[in-house]
């Protein structure tokens, strides 16, 4: 058998620098590749176990990994279909997500302002169907293209084949962890037809407080990265993931007997009129999580949705935390949450 391209190899390698908690552990193997031919390549030549490796924003390791690791650096954003309306483009999977913001912005193409900050990759996004102050990427989702590991069978998915759900796809369930998504396409809007979502946490509030009568994208996009840097840690001094847990939602009868018991308790509508959504946040905190420390790790001050590593940390004592927290969600509310976050 021909021997694969010189691609760039690391064997038994750290993970440390490959995930934003910052905890250690150790892959058989990271490969990185720039197309999909590399990416072929590699399939082709390696007979291993392998997972897709982003930013490593949305994993906790708690161990050693037994993968072949396929780090995803296919770059690029071209137009490819545009009118007076709107803008189509097409992604290259190993784009920072809010490289991508930025470049939208930066034209004034509307439709990412609200997902601004959002760490990790654009061909992460999707499996996550990521969301922030009411704005989801299915929102502007076209299609991607996405490589089976497997069978190295290339096939593009439409809105309809990835069942995009709340932090959930199809990349998240039936088919988790099978492909690698290389490509996604986008269809944002040009200026004169941008359709602003400003009611969703204190995205008004903070443009109104910035003196802004009148949004633009790119205010948007500054109030959200405000928000944000307000209320959760940066990675690269204090580890963490964002969001460990998913926002609840639980029947209707049972959000209503909750408020009576907790008059405060945030509730929210969701596409479902039977369904309720609970800020985990919230949960977590009047159970008395936010801020403490436990160890090297805990929920953050600000934030208790997030967890972090003060330092040395380990993936394990992180997930023991989290495994504590749903418990005592689980014991004062009766809210099982769920975890947002991939666990290796």
């Amino acid at each position: 058998m021909s021997q694969p391209k010189q691609l760039v190899t690391q064997k038994d390698a750290s993970l440390k620098t490959y995930n934003t908690f910052g905890v250690d552990g150790r892959a058989d193997m990271i490969i990185s590749f720039r197309n999909e031919e590399d990416l072929y390549d590699i399939l082709d030549h390696f007979n291993h176990s392998m997972k897709v490796l982003g930013g490593g924003s949305n994993i906790l390791v708690t161990g050693n990994v037994d993968y072949l690791l396929l780090k995803n650096e296919i770059k690029g954003i071209q137009i490819i279909a545009q009118n007076e309306q709107s803008v189509t483009i097409d992604i290259g999977g190993g784009e920072l997500w809010h490289d991508l913001v930025l470049w939208a912005v930066k034209r004034n193409y509307g439709g990412l302002e609200n997902l601004s900050l959002i760490p990790g990759t654009v061909g992460a996004a999707p499996i996550q169907n990521i969301g922030a102050y009411g704005v989801e990427l299915k929102d502007m989702f076209v299609s991607l293209d996405a490589v089976h590991l497997e069978t190295t069978v290339r096939k593009e998915f439409s809105v309809a084949d990835c069942k995009f759900g709340y932090r959930d796809s199809y990349f998240k369930t039936e088919q988790k962890e099978e492909y690698c998504i290389t490509y996604i396409r986008l269809k944002l809007t040009k200026p004169g037809h941008h359709v602003y979502k400003l009611a969703y946490g204190d995205v008004q509030k903070t443009l109104e407080a910035d003196g802004i009568k009148k949004p633009t994208v790119k205010a948007v996009s500054d109030a959200v990265i405000k928000i944000r840097q307000s209320k959760l840690p940066n990675p690269s001094e204090l580890g963490n993931a964002g969001s460990f847990f998913k926002n609840p939602e639980i029947p209707k009868i049972d959000a209503e007997k909750l408020l009576a018991q907790y008059p405060d308790m945030p509730q929210f509508a969701t596409s479902k009129p039977d369904l309720i959504k609970i800020p985990a946040g919230w949960l977590i905190e009047h159970c008395g999580w936010k801020g403490k420390r436990v160890g090297n790790t805990g929920a953050h001050a600000q934030q208790a949705l997030v967890l972090v590593n003060y330092g040395e940390a380990t993936g394990a004592e992180i997930w023991q935390l989290a495994q504590d927290i749903i418990a005592s969600v689980q014991s004062t509310f009766g809210i099982e949450l769920m975890v947002e976050v991939n666990i290796w």
